[in-house]
């Protein structure tokens, strides 16, 4: 069965892009423009992995991830973001991985693959 993944950012270009990429890569891709749409759709699906974008208006992903380590603490969350200087923030360290966005997603598939891939051991 595919993996299902959460992309939450409220730039509809990024979230379209991630989807058809990663469906390229043979994985069930939903979608969320918001971290309240986001926390949402965690409540009524089971999801395998979140890739989350930071700065967006209203709940930041620094606060879903927060809201999201609460209530599912096993649930893996890649944040993904256009500023390396969240990196250095505390509320992102509790992420399972931190991407900076580019136009070439090597980097998110593979850090994707091994973030699941560890899961199944």
């Amino acid at each position: 069965m595919k993996e299902k993944i959460l992309v939450v950012d409220d730039e509809e270009g990024i979230r379209l892009l991630y989807k058809e990429e990663l469906e390229d890569e043979g994985l069930n891709v939903q979608l969320a423009a918001s971290g309240e749409e986001a926390l949402a759709k965690l409540e009524q699906d089971k999801f395998d992995l979140i890739v989350l974008d930071i700065k967006m208006p209203g709940m930041d992903g620094i606060e879903v991830l927060r809201r999201v380590k609460e209530r599912w603490k096993n649930l893996p969350v890649i944040l993904s973001t256009a500023y390396h200087h969240y990196k250095q923030e505390f509320g992102t360290w509790a992420s399972d991985a931190y991407v900076v966005k580019s136009s070439d997603l090597k980097e998110l598939k593979t850090t994707i693959k091994d973030i699941l891939n560890t899961g199944r051991k």
